[in-house]
Order: C-alpha cells, then structure tokens, then sequence
C-alpha cells in the first residue's frame, strides 16, 4: 500500500506597473509584474512549497534564500525543479496538484492552459493532474485593488511503502 501525504504551499507578491510577468512558468505581458527577489511567479512558488511540505522538507525560503546573490531574478522554474529532484529522489510522486489564483491582474482563464501545460512538463505529470483555477478580489482589499497576488497549493504526493 501506498503512503500518502498531502502538501499546502501558499505564496504572495506585490504588483507593479511595467516588465513581464511570471505566473505557472508562463510569461505574460500584461503591463505588470510581480515583485520579488526570484522572478516572483507565485504559482511556482506555492507549488514548490506544497511538495516540500508534503513530503517534510524545508521551505523554499530555506532552500533559495531572498539573501542570496544567487537567486537574484532566479527563474522560479528552476527552483521548482531542484525542489521536485529532492522530493522525487525520497520515492514520492505527485498523484494530482491543485492550485488557487488570486489576483486581479492577470485574468488567469485565458493563460490557464498554458499554465497546466508549463507545470506539468516541470513535474513530469499528465495535464489533468494540475487544476488552476483563478480568483478574484471582486474589488476588496489589496487583491482586488491589483496591488497583490496570491495562490494556494495542495498537492497529493505518493510514496510505495515497500
């Protein structure tokens, strides 16, 4: 029998006017970006933090410190990769990811299969093991007013028990 272990990863930028944006491994030019010391793509971050916890390690603060020269505009695409190696060489795989996006700037709808696309190619998943789904701040509060992103993980890992 499998050994199952759920993984909660949560994630916030600010954003500001100007540059690309990263968000699920994806570049998109809307007029803003996230700010952050890596390339700030909330998603992967959350994600990375998800299956880190999941399977009992550090956080992904730990692992690629913000008071690292290295990981100055680090692409959070790489450091979800180095994470998913620590987590997969432990036996784990991922049985599904699903994750919440809360921001005002991108709409996440028109990006959403692009995104799953990105991720699952990062992790070495079928597509529909990622869900996306995009929320609003409907106008409240820092998310509503487009001046900060949020997404929520929580990933399903698997490990045979043998």
């Amino acid at each position: 029998m499998d050994e199952m272990r759920v993984g909660l990863g949560f994630d916030s930028h600010r954003i500001e006017l100007g540059g690309l944006m990263m968000l699920g491994g994806v570049a998109i030019d809307c007029g803003f970006h996230f700010v952050g010391h890596s390339d700030a793509d909330v998603l992967l971050h959350a994600i990375t933090d998800a299956i880190l916890g999941g399977a009992g390690l550090e956080d992904i603060g730990t692992l690629f410190p913000n008071n690292d020269p290295k990981n100055k505009n680090r692409d959070s695409a790489e450091m979800l990769s180095l994470a998913w190696e620590k987590v997969r060489s432990l036996g784990f795989r991922i049985v599904n990811l699903d994750c919440v996006v809360q921001t005002e700037v991108p709409k996440v709808q028109p990006f959403r299969g692009e995104m799953r696309k990105r991720i699952a190619q990062l992790l070495g998943l079928e597509v529909d093991a990622v869900g996306i789904k995009g929320k609003t701040g409907e106008g409240s509060g820092q998310i509503g007013e487009g001046k900060l992103a949020e997404a929520t993980v929580v990933v399903l890992l698997a490990r045979s028990s043998t």
